[in-house]
């Protein structure tokens, strides 16, 4: 299986969803930095990701060694991403799941393999995990996620599907 390391974000995302599962499909196993877990936990008993982190012992957590370089990142990014970005240098991850724009290209700028809650959404369609991504984009669209209408038809053009 390969090795992931992920952000707040995609966990939040894809719990808002019912999809949370999908991670242990694709990765097995989830490493987060400290930052995320208390990210996700802050949000309080009942909001997305809460329930089902705790309930998830396939999500690890695992400090990050290199404080400066956190340090260095935390001057353009928040410190859940900053922490992802790094915890996933040092453990030589394969995915490194981000959403927001700054820190993928921060990520990518660094060496690593970025994905977010759509393209794990088309992994998981390609690797026949769910049916058709449509109807959880749909969701993900009514809920906080933010994405163009560009964005949205280029995803469902990806995964054969019409807007």
């Amino acid at each position: 299986m390969p090795k992931a390391v992920s952000n707040a974000g995609p966990l939040i995302a894809l719990a808002s969803i019912g999809q949370f599962g999908l991670l242990q499909s694709l990765f097995g196993e989830v490493l987060i930095p400290p930052t995320v877990r208390a990210e996700i936990l802050a949000g309080g008993e009942g909001e997305a990701g809460v329930s089902d982190l705790a309930a998830a012992d396939w999500v690890k957590t695992i400090t990050v060694k290199d404080d400066l370089a956190v340090q260095l990142l935390r001057d353009e990014l928040g410190a859940g991403e900053s922490e992802a970005i790094v915890l996933a240098k040092e453990v030589s991850a394969d995915w490194t799941l981000l959403d927001d724009l700054a820190a993928r290209r921060k990520a990518q700028t660094a060496g690593l393999r970025v994905v977010g809650t759509l393209g794990i959404l088309l992994m998981a369609k390609s690797s026949d995990h769910i049916p058709t991504v449509k109807p959880l984009v749909d969701r993900l669209r009514q809920g906080d996620f933010r994405m163009s209408t560009e964005l949205y038809e280029h995803i469902l053009q990806q995964a054969g599907e019409t807007a």
